[in-house]
């Protein structure tokens, strides 16, 4: 059974990190859901929190995409029985139905239908990513906009570049790493060392008639070489940006990959944004950054992991140098009592938890408590990300109750470079995947205790040699 949780202490920050300014956690307001309290969805919170910024935005998604409710959609996106009129008849149209649900003016949220027969929205021709009813909002809203205008016109062209990924006609480069692993440190190394066969790959998609056929299905004109180059080193780290990270918790925890049978790394939390475009070959990437590895076993746990992702897991050996990649769909803490206590799923050597969002909700708090206790008491290594540093002040904070023992926090040098966009706050400062880490081993409770032990068994030995000593020369 998961363990219960610890009489917790009030502790300072921990003083082998630096410590930060801890501000309070962002609360999403709640809003009406169909949704058990029990198995709260991130993906489903995250969905129905555009109507708190664009009411009526939700609805509006819903439309574009021939669907009723959240469930509709839910239930095609976890593969199940199809929905009556669900799909686009070709690129042009879908790419029209996705531009469509940003159309709302990014100042007074007025969405199309909102609006009286003189106005029309239209788009800020510098980013080509916000919208306007009218010039007014724009000026007004321009104080603002100015700060994230630039990064906004990378957004833009990144969400349309993605389809080339999704359709799978930008296949990432890949193969062993001609340096020593311990070199690259970050992404500037690493494209030092893939440049020769980054640069085929850029130059083949390019010129290719995928390329081609996508900017004649959006309808504008297609962005200088330059540009689009960007945008697909870009995609490129948003892509590696998760394996690479675990492969840092690893290195940083110290986990030795070269273990009989291989290692075991257990994504939490897993949802679709980690399995549904998540390609096997993307994590061959985390094998090749440990040459000699007697295999890397990856199970994603989560209960919106997609359902073509769900494989069946086995604790036989792996074949050295080989990434399996498998998921199961549930809470972490069942899964764990089910899988891991009965020995049908081999316990993890290190767990790994992509934006948890736990310091967003009491709902997802008090679903994640369960499995923080558990990584906590068991003494699991485990490596958490989050998006900003206002989120890593405030998880940290959370963790620091709990009485975690946090090994390290920083800037994940791994993080995506790819902006995200707020969805219906498109002036907000973009944030990126994987922005920053925390690693937390146990707890600090355990620490002291293990420590105070380890003083009295000094101590004693102490007295004893002391009298031994004494003994022999009296």
């Amino acid at each position: 059974m998961a363990p219960r949780s610890r009489q917790r202490r009030h502790k300072k920050s921990p003083s082998s990190v630096t410590p930060v300014v801890v501000t309070p956690p962002t609360v999403v307001t709640s809003v009406p859901l169909t949704l058990s309290k029990s198995d709260p969805s991130i993906d489903a919170l995250g969905f129905f929190s555009l109507e708190n910024n664009v009411p009526g935005l939700s609805q509006l998604i819903l439309q574009k995409l021939n669907m009723k409710s959240y469930e509709e959609y839910k239930l095609v996106l976890d593969g199940g029985a199809s929905v009556s009129g669900f799909g686009f008849r070709c690129p042009q149209e879908m790419f029209q139905k996705m531009e469509d649900t940003f159309r709302f003016c990014a100042h007074c949220r007025a969405l199309p239908s909102g609006l009286s027969d003189s106005k029309v929205l239209r788009q800020c021709k510098r980013c080509r990513n916000v919208y306007y009813c009218g010039p007014e909002c724009q000026r007004s809203d321009w104080p603002e906009h100015r700060k994230v205008c630039q990064e906004l016109r990378l957004v833009a062209v990144d969400r349309l570049m993605e389809w080339l990924l999704v359709t799978g006609a930008f296949v990432l480069p890949s193969g062993p790493w001609p340096c020593l692993a311990e070199i690259v440190q970050g992404w500037d190394t690493w494209f030092s060392m893939r440049h020769l066969q980054l640069d085929a790959t850029l130059d083949a998609v390019l010129g290719s008639h995928a390329m081609t056929a996508l900017w004649a299905s959006v309808g504008r004109p297609r962005p200088d070489s330059d540009v689009l180059q960007g945008s697909l080193k870009r995609l490129l780290t948003d892509a590696l940006s998760r394996p690479l990270t675990l492969g840092l918790g690893l290195r940083a925890l110290g986990i030795d990959t070269g273990k009989i049978g291989g290692s075991t790394v257990h994504v939490v939390g897993a949802s679709h944004v980690e399995t549904f475009l998540t390609h096997p070959g993307h994590y061959d990437e985390l094998g090749y950054m440990f040459p000699g590895h007697l295999g890397l076993r990856v199970i994603m746990v989560g209960i919106d992991v997609s359902a073509d992702f769900t494989q069946s897991t086995s604790t036989s050996p792996l074949e050295p140098g080989t990434v399996q990649l498998s998921g199961h769909r549930g809470l972490y803490h069942d899964f764990w009592e089910e899988q891991v206590e009965t020995g049908q799923i081999a316990r993890p050597d290190l767990v790994v938890a992509f934006h948890p969002g736990f310091h967003a909700s009491p709902d997802l708090m008090e679903a994640w408590l369960p499995t923080l206790l558990l990584l906590r008491d068991y003494e699991i290594p485990t490596l958490i990300t989050v998006y900003s540093h206002q989120e890593l002040a405030a998880s940290l904070q959370i963790l620091v109750d709990l009485d975690t023992h946090i090994t390290a926090y920083g800037a994940n040098p791994f993080a995506s470079l790819k902006p995200e966009q707020v969805y219906s706050n498109p002036n907000k400062q973009p944030v990126y995947c994987n922005a920053y880490y925390i690693m937390f081993l146990g707890s600090s409770c355990q620490l002291e205790d293990r420590r105070q032990r380890e003083e009295k068994v000094d101590g004693g030995f102490f007295f004893f040699f002391f009298f031994f000593w004494w003994g022999l020369n009296s």
